[in-house]
């Protein structure tokens, strides 16, 4: 990674070929064809689920199902703030408001700057991508601020305040709270921007590729 971010971003001037000579390189156009796959899977990844979680209560045995979109939540909302209101959690649609309404006008100007990336050759262009190649972990870090920020923010009001200790629900796997147990992992959506970013990658180092190349052919024609 860290070579083809340096190959692509840290290149200097007087080793750029001729645009003309590097776009007619295979390895252009495969970076070309990788970047517009992210592109589209960033695009698709927003109609499906990034992360999931289920609650467990004794009086709920199916459990109780939170879903989380790129841009909204889907599942038990009323029934998990039900319960939660009693040990001074507050509701679950005040999270990350900011994040959800802002979130597809972000991804559509990381879709364009990938695009951008795919189609003009110069060097100033290709840090455009690294919000994308960061998009999975900025999700999850926002994900586990707001766990962070609700569980550690009890109401100590609360009826039953008493018997839980401030917390944080586990962002991947399995934990437990009181009485209750939580079982969370990513989904469609986020393995879909993981892989987008994956194949931001491979576009780098394969344009880093046409470049050399270039520069192969312009120094034996001269």
């Amino acid at each position: 990674m860290s070579q083809a971010l340096r190959g692509v971003f840290g290149a200097a001037d007087h080793q750029i070929p001729a645009i003309s000579r590097v776009v007619r390189q295979p390895g252009f156009i495969r970076s070309t064809l990788l970047f517009i796959a992210a592109a589209a899977l960033i695009v698709a990844s927003i109609f499906f689920p990034y992360w999931h979680m289920r609650l467990n209560a004794p009086q709920f045995p199916q459990g109780l199902d939170l879903t989380v979109y790129i841009d909204h939540m889907e599942g038990d909302i009323s029934t998990i703030d039900g319960l939660n209101h009693y040990i001074g959690m507050k509701p679950l649609g005040g999270a990350a408001q900011l994040e959800r309404l802002l979130a597809p006008f972000a991804l559509g100007a990381i879709v364009l700057m990938i695009l951008a990336t795919a189609f003009i050759h110069r060097k100033w262009f290709a840090p455009l991508v690294l919000p994308a190649i960061f998009l999975p972990l900025v999700f999850l870090g926002d994900m586990y601020y707001w766990l962070h920020s609700y569980g550690q923010g009890l109401d100590p009001r609360a009826a039953l305040s008493s018997s839980v200790k401030p917390f944080t629900p586990a962002l991947l796997g399995h934990g437990d709270i009181g009485q209750f147990s939580t079982d969370a992992t990513v989904r469609v959506g986020f393995w879909m921007a993981s892989v987008a970013s994956i194949l931001i990658l491979l576009g780098l180092h394969e344009r880093r590729k046409a470049r050399q190349a270039a520069l192969r052919e312009a120094a034996a024609e001269a």
